[in-house]
């Protein structure tokens, strides 16, 4: 990733209280960089009126930032104040605040400015709560991206909304990214039309106690430029629209939180299309590794598949979900 400007570098520590900047948006809602006595970063919000109930209500604890509502300025306006603790990166929380930036352009009201605000906060907990605290590379947002993909074919064509949700085991460690029934699916992603391989990345992604396996493939091309083009952020957007079912939606945050996913700027772009899908039954004679064929004193394999190799196994994707 491109490294960014980091605005709290331009702010010198106060002596008392802090010292703040107004960041330039068209935004309603007044919003601020700043620095504590301590150097700490700091992310204000600043509402009219008394909203004490609601923090208090549907505030949380989040590790690494601590989230606090203060007087601010004339007696009739808080802040909230988002505090960066020294172990969390500041890239990362920037990310963060950059997200909140963009999400409360279009809010005019600071009722919904600290509702707004506390949803992302529950989302940050969740996903510092996961594996993961880092961005995300360029080959594990491809691979969400397609995992997404598969889930929406899910709950479009076979499962319901939550056991498609469910399906998604990828993010809690097993060795295929869904099992459902008595079937496993394993997603991958290439990317470009001159893709030929697929990476398998250890012995146990194409073995399973399963009767069926699945191998899925979803060419994505990054075209920025293509009405038809959608980011990481816009898909998981349009998943969450999709769910009509809450329990639905908090398991889906759940599992993104696990890989390691949470709506920040960095992941609106690039932007992609889906140029094919292609699905491939892995039974018998399907050229794999598998554990119970490796000799003895080899612990981890990671290779490629030739795709011109497989297409005898290719099949309907329907075939899939029919089990």
């Amino acid at each position: 990733m491109t490294s960014k400007v980091i605005p709290w570098d331009e702010i010198q520590i106060p002596e008392a209280e802090y010292n703040v900047r107004l960041i330039a948006t068209n935004s309603s809602i007044p919003l601020y960089w700043g620095k504590d006595t301590a150097g700490h970063c700091l992310f204000i919000i600043e509402l009219e009126g008394d909203h004490i109930d609601q923090f208090r209500k549907d505030s949380t604890s989040v590790q690494g930032i601590s989230l606090d509502l203060r007087g601010f300025g004339a007696a009739t306006k808080q802040g909230i104040v988002l505090t960066l603790e020294k172990h969390i990166d500041k890239d990362l929380f920037l990310s963060l605040c950059e997200t909140l930036v963009t999400s409360l352009q279009p809010v005019t009201d600071s009722g919904t400015a600290l509702a707004v605000t506390l949803t992302h906060i529950n989302r940050w907990k969740l996903f510092m709560s996961g594996r993961k605290s880092r961005v995300l590379s360029t080959e594990e947002i491809r691979g969400l991206f397609a995992e997404l993909q598969f889930l929406r074919f899910l709950y479009k064509n076979r499962l319901s909304e939550v056991a498609a949700v469910e399906s998604w085991v990828g993010p809690g460690g097993s060795h295929q990214d869904f099992i459902f029934g008595n079937t496993a699916a394993e997603i991958k992603s290439v990317s470009g039309r001159e893709r030929s391989t697929v990476r398998i990345s250890s012995e146990e992604q194409l073995e399973t106690l399963c009767d069926n396996l699945f191998l899925i493939i979803y060419r994505l091309n990054a075209v920025p430029e293509s009405g038809q083009s959608v980011s990481l952020n816009e898909l998981v957007r349009l998943v969450e629209q999709e769910l009509n079912d809450a329990s639905a939606v908090e398991e889906l945050l759940r599992r993104l939180a696990a890989y390691g996913y949470v709506d920040i700027a960095e992941y609106d772009t690039p932007k992609f299309v889906v140029a094919s899908r292609d699905a491939y039954f892995v039974e018998k004679d399907f050229p794999r590794l598998v554990r119970s064929r490796i000799p003895d004193g080899i612990v981890r394999t990671t290779y490629e598949i030739e795709l011109e190799k497989i297409a005898v196994f290719k099949c309907d994707i329907t075939r899939a979900v029919e089990n």
